[in-house]
């Protein structure tokens, strides 16, 4: 099971995205990947030592691409690096409750460098790296928006997950995320609404989803834990009796079943 969950930015991707890698890593191996440029999921699941992106690892992508990372264009380097024992070596190996590897992708660090870089060949070549050949359960963190659809990252993904929450701005956004997923090739486009409040809402979101075509898998209603939770740096699941978290496992149940 290899899941992308993308949305707008704020809508809460990264919680959902940390609280499925922990409820999951209780009875699988799971590998979680901030691909986010904000990079978060480590704060979400309580991670208090500072991780280095791998987009900063300057000396190994140099090994790997046969260029610095600021290379400037027309320079030579390598389009398909070795990448397959860096899974291992790279991921940070989370104590909870289970099985579960952190992955953090990092960004393109420097104006100008632009999609065709060394550090974003790597970055692309190890996250296809792990979509397609690793057997773990999958989870990644994608950046808020569409920009990543167009550079094809999450493209061998079983399933993309767009958090929504109610208003318009968040599903016009949900609609091009649809759209261009289907173009790359992903099959199984559904929608978690996050945030919400009152029936109407509800309603709305359903009605809204249902002339997009999308399919409903939950839906996480407000809840105070989830915003405590952020503040004190403490993962969602410690907050057992958070009704967002009985929420989330419900999604994961249902996600579980559908696979």
């Amino acid at each position: 099971m290899k899941i992308a969950i993308s949305g707008k930015g704020g809508v809460g991707k990264t919680t959902l995205t940390s609280t499925l890698a922990c409820i999951f890593s209780k009875h699988h191996d799971v590998f979680v990947i901030d691909a986010d440029p904000d990079m978060n999921l480590g704060t979400s699941l309580g991670i208090e030592e500072e991780i280095v992106p791998i987009s900063s690892m300057r000396k190994l992508i140099k090994q790997r691409t046969g260029a610095d990372s600021g290379v400037s264009f027309g320079e030579v380097f390598k389009m398909n690096p070795k990448i397959s024992d860096l899974p291992e070596k790279l991921s940070y190996d989370y104590k909870g409750d289970g099985s579960l590897k952190l992955m953090t992708m990092g960004t393109v660090e420097k104006g100008g460098e632009g999609c065709v870089c060394p550090s974003a060949v790597l970055l692309k070549a190890l996250l296809r790296n792990i979509i397609v050949k690793k057997e773990e359960i999958v989870l990644i963190d994608m950046e808020a928006g569409i920009e990543h659809l167009g550079r094809r990252t999450a493209e061998s993904v079983d399933a993309m997950i767009i958090v929504v929450e109610p208003g318009r701005k968040s599903l016009e956004t949900a609609e091009r995320i649809k759209n261009l997923s289907k173009d790359i090739g992903i099959k199984n486009i559904l929608a978690v609404l996050n945030k919400c409040s009152s029936k109407e809402e509800k309603e709305f979101v359903e009605k809204k989803l249902d002339e997009l075509a999308i399919e409903l898998i939950g839906i996480i209603p407000m809840d105070k834990d989830v915003i405590i939770s952020d503040m004190e740096g403490t993962p969602l699941m410690q907050y057992k009796n958070s009704l967002a978290l009985k929420s989330i496992v419900k999604i994961a149940n249902n996600l579980k079943n559908s696979f």
